[in-house]
This record gives C-alpha cells, sequence and structure tokens, in this order.
C-alpha cells in the first residue's frame, strides 16, 4: 500500500524562498539530496502502511546505517560518521520528508550513541558501539517516569551497587523503542535526591528482571513502539554504568540538547512535505473557475507559511552550528561564554519555535487541501498526528520557555 501523494507528478522548484538547501555548503546539500532520495524511495512510499499497520521498519532503518546515519555525529574513531550537527540537522530534515517516526526513532538512536561516544568507557564502546553504529543493536533513552515527567531530576528509579554489579529497580514511562530496541540508557539514582544524585545505566535486552509495558496507542507515531520500560531487581554489571557515577543528569541533558534539535528538524521536514502538498494543490484544484493559488488569500497564506518555515530553519541551523563551534572550542578559553549565547536557551529555542510553527503550518496545508486533506489517502493528514507529539517530547514546550526564560537572571 503506498501513501498518495499530490506531488506525485510534480517536480517542485528549489529557487524558492522554502528550498531546504539554502544557505547550505555543497557538501551538505549532497548529504541532503542522497537523504531526500532514500527517503523518498525507502519510506514515503510505505509511510500509510507502516501508520495503519503499526509496522516498525527495523530493516529500512538497517539501510539507513549502511549510509552511515546510525551514529551520525559519531567521530570517525569510534566508529562514526563524523558529520556536525548542523549536517546532522539536515539529514533528518530531508528523512523526515518521507517517515516523521521512522526518521524521531532514528534520532533517538543518534542522540544514545553520541552519549556512549563521548562517555562511555573504553571497554563499554568495544562490546557495543560497532553494532549500535551498524543498527544491528537499536538504543532507546530512558528519562521519563510515570510520576516524574516534566521534573526529571525527580526521577525514583534505583540502582543499588552490591559487589560488582547494579540493582535496578524502577519504571520508565513513553519510551521510545520500548520492547524493540535491544538497550536502554536507563537514568537512574545512585546517590542523594535531585540532579547531582543520577547515573546512567546501561541495560541490555535479556537481562533477568526487565520487561516492558504494553503497547501504548497513540494519535500518532503509531509506527513506532512506545511502551513502559520495568526494572524488577535487575542485575547489570558495574561496568555497564555510562562515565562517571553521580553524573549521568549531566550526559542526559547534553545529549538531549543535540535531540531537541533533532526533533525539531524532524517538524521541518513534516513542514516542508505539507507546504510542497498545498502548493501543488493550489496550482491544480480550481474554485469559481479560478485556480486557488490566483486567490489573494491562498497566497497570503502560503506566504506567512513559507516565512514560519524560513525562520524555523534558520533557527534551528543557528542552534546546531552553535552546538559545532563548542565542540571546537577549548573549554579553558575563558572569554568564550562571554561571546556567545549559551547552548540549552538556544536549543529550547529552536526546538519551541520550530515544532510550534512547523505544527501551525501543517494544520493550515491541511485546511488548504480541504477535505481531501483529511482523508488518509494523503499524507498532511499523518504528517499533522505524527508531529504533534513533537511539542511534548525532549520536553514539554513549556520547560523550553522555562530553560530559555533562566538565561534572563
Amino acid at each position: 500500500m503506498k501513501c498518495l501523494s499530490l506531488m506525485a507528478n510534480r517536480t517542485f522548484s528549489s529557487n524558492t524562498i522554502i528550498d531546504p538547501s539554502f544557505g547550505l555548503t555543497n557538501s551538505a546539500k549532497q548529504l541532503q539530496s542522497m537523504a531526500h532520495q532514500f527517503a523518498i524511495n525507502e519510506f514515503r512510499p510505505y509511510m500509510r502502511q507502516w501508520d495503519e499497520e503499526s509496522i516498525f521498519p527495523r530493516e529500512q532503518l538497517r539501510k539507513c546505517a549502511q549510509l552511515g546515519f546510525g551514529a551520525m555525529y559519531v567521530p570517525v574513531e569510534d566508529g562514526g560518521t563524523g558529520l556536525s550537527r548542523l549536517e546532522t540537522s539536515v539529514i533528518i530534515e530531508a528523512l523526515s520528508q518521507g517517515c516523521v517516526p521512522t526518521t524521531a526513532m532514528l534520532s533517538i538512536h543518534n542522540m544514545c550513541v553520541g552519549m556512549l561516544s563521548k562517555y562511555g568507557s573504553t571497554e563499554l564502546k568495544s562490546r557495543i558501539m560497532s553494532p549500535l553504529v551498524n543498527f544491528d543493536l537499536m538504543a532507546s533513552y530512558c528519562l521519563t517516569e510515570p510520576s516524574s515527567g516534566s521534573d526529571a531530576a525527580g526521577l525514583l528509579t534505583k540502582a543499588t551497587k552490591k559487589d560488582d554489579h547494579y540493582v535496578l529497580n524502577g519504571t520508565k514511562a513513553f519510551i521510545s523503542g520500548g520492547g524493540e530496541s535491544d538497550v536502554y540508557f536507563i537514568m537512574c539514582r545512585t546517590g542523594g535526591p535531585g540532579s547531582k544524585g543520577i547515573s546512567c545505566i546501561l541495560v541490555e535486552k535479556g537481562t533477568k528482571g526487565l520487561s516492558f509495558g504494553k503497547l501504548e496507542k497513540k494519535l500518532g507515531w503509531t509506527s513506532q513502539p512506545t511502551r513502559a520500560v520495568i526494572l524488577e531487581e535487575c542485575k547489570v554489571p558495574i561496568s555497564n554504568l555510562l562515565g562517571e557515577e553521580n553524573r549521568g543528569f549531566n550526559y542526559a541533558m547534553d545529549g538531549i540538547n543535540g535531540g531537541r534539535l533533532n526533533i525539531a528538524s524532524c517538524s521541518l521536514g513534516a513542514a516542508q512535505w505539507a507546504m510542497e502538498e498545498a502548493i501543488a494543490y493550489s496550482l491544480e484544484r480550481k474554485q469559481f473557475n479560478k485556480l486557488l493559488i490566483e486567490f489573494q488569500n491562498t497566497q497570503f497564506k502560503l506566504a506567512n507559511f513559507a516565512s514560519e518555515l524560513l525562520a524555523s530553519r534558520l533557527l534551528v541551523r543557528a542552534a546546531a552550528s552553535r552546538l559545532d563551534e563548542e565542540s571546537q572550542i577549548d573549554s579553558s578559553e575563558n572569554e568564550y561564554d562571554n561571546k556567545h549565547i549559551s547552548i540549552p536557551p538556544l536549543c529550547a529555542a529552536g526546538k519551541l519555535f520550530a515544532t510550534e510553527k512547523c505544527f501551525t503550518i501543517i494544520d493550515g496545508c491541511l485546511q488548504l487541501l480541504g477535505g481531501y486533506g483529511y482523508l488518509h489517502d494523503f499524507p498532511v493528514q499523518q504528517l499533522l498526528r505524527d508531529s504533534r507529539v513533537h511539542r511534548i517530547l525532549e520536553g514539554t514546550n513549556e520547560v523550553m520557555q522555562l530553560i530559555i526564560s533562566k538565561d534572563f537572571f
């Protein structure tokens, strides 16, 4: 079953304000083109079937890894592709124009592999890095709990050290890839209350005491499995600790800064596709003996959508470039912090603005398509459902506002 698209027989001009290659280097454009072509061939024809039948396309994700997308910003020395955060954002946006939830799962996997590369021990990396890079193993990020969503530092999952192992007890909620992933990055309490008592411990599928809740039925992202991750007297070796004990919250927040930009990039891709569908429809559909595109109301709406999409894209890419700058600067340079906006509020602003504006764009494009936009035969309704959760996950947009506001005092 293929996903019908108004763009199927139309070549969209790249010389427009919503051209996603605007401002990119030639090498970034090549990566974008490769990712977009892959999305059109390997994701888009099956997106509707995956959605309606709740199929998780793991084989297509393995194909992504063959292109180097399994560990995009992991250094080459750790087996990754060694791309910049900006290049990663460009790729994720392009892949999302084939299937948003599949690309989002790839984004989460990359966030985990990036944390492993940056903070993992040599022993831990030598054991599982290569299969993660190749997507023979898939990773899930486990921070949220039933009683601590936005209050992530208040998590209750506990890890008790006993001899040469940890014993974990607790429950993680709304875990993307739950039950399907092979490695779970569990944020758990090894010390006192608050963020300074949290560690990150990797729990592998098949470990005794690890189980999963029921498959959650969701508004969107139906092709991506979401379950609770349950830990009951779950025993793992101390070598599965990521980095240092009681530093896990720092690692989690470091990973999620980039993760927020990745999710924002998924929204960019969804809005780009919705815009292309709306423009194609407006160029073909007639009302009162006029093409829709000839009505000033349509022109004004599309102009606003295009401006908001461009602004969202530029903000996300500016934040991604800022992440790249930090990775190249020696942290001992005291003057650095006085010359740059700090990363957390900038990433939060990118996530807040892009996910809000892109959802509004998609909703407006659906309205332009009228009844057709509401049908499952066309992709815009699925883009709407799949992009709605981006305003919730990786920190709700209300939390993004808190992060930004703390930068003022």
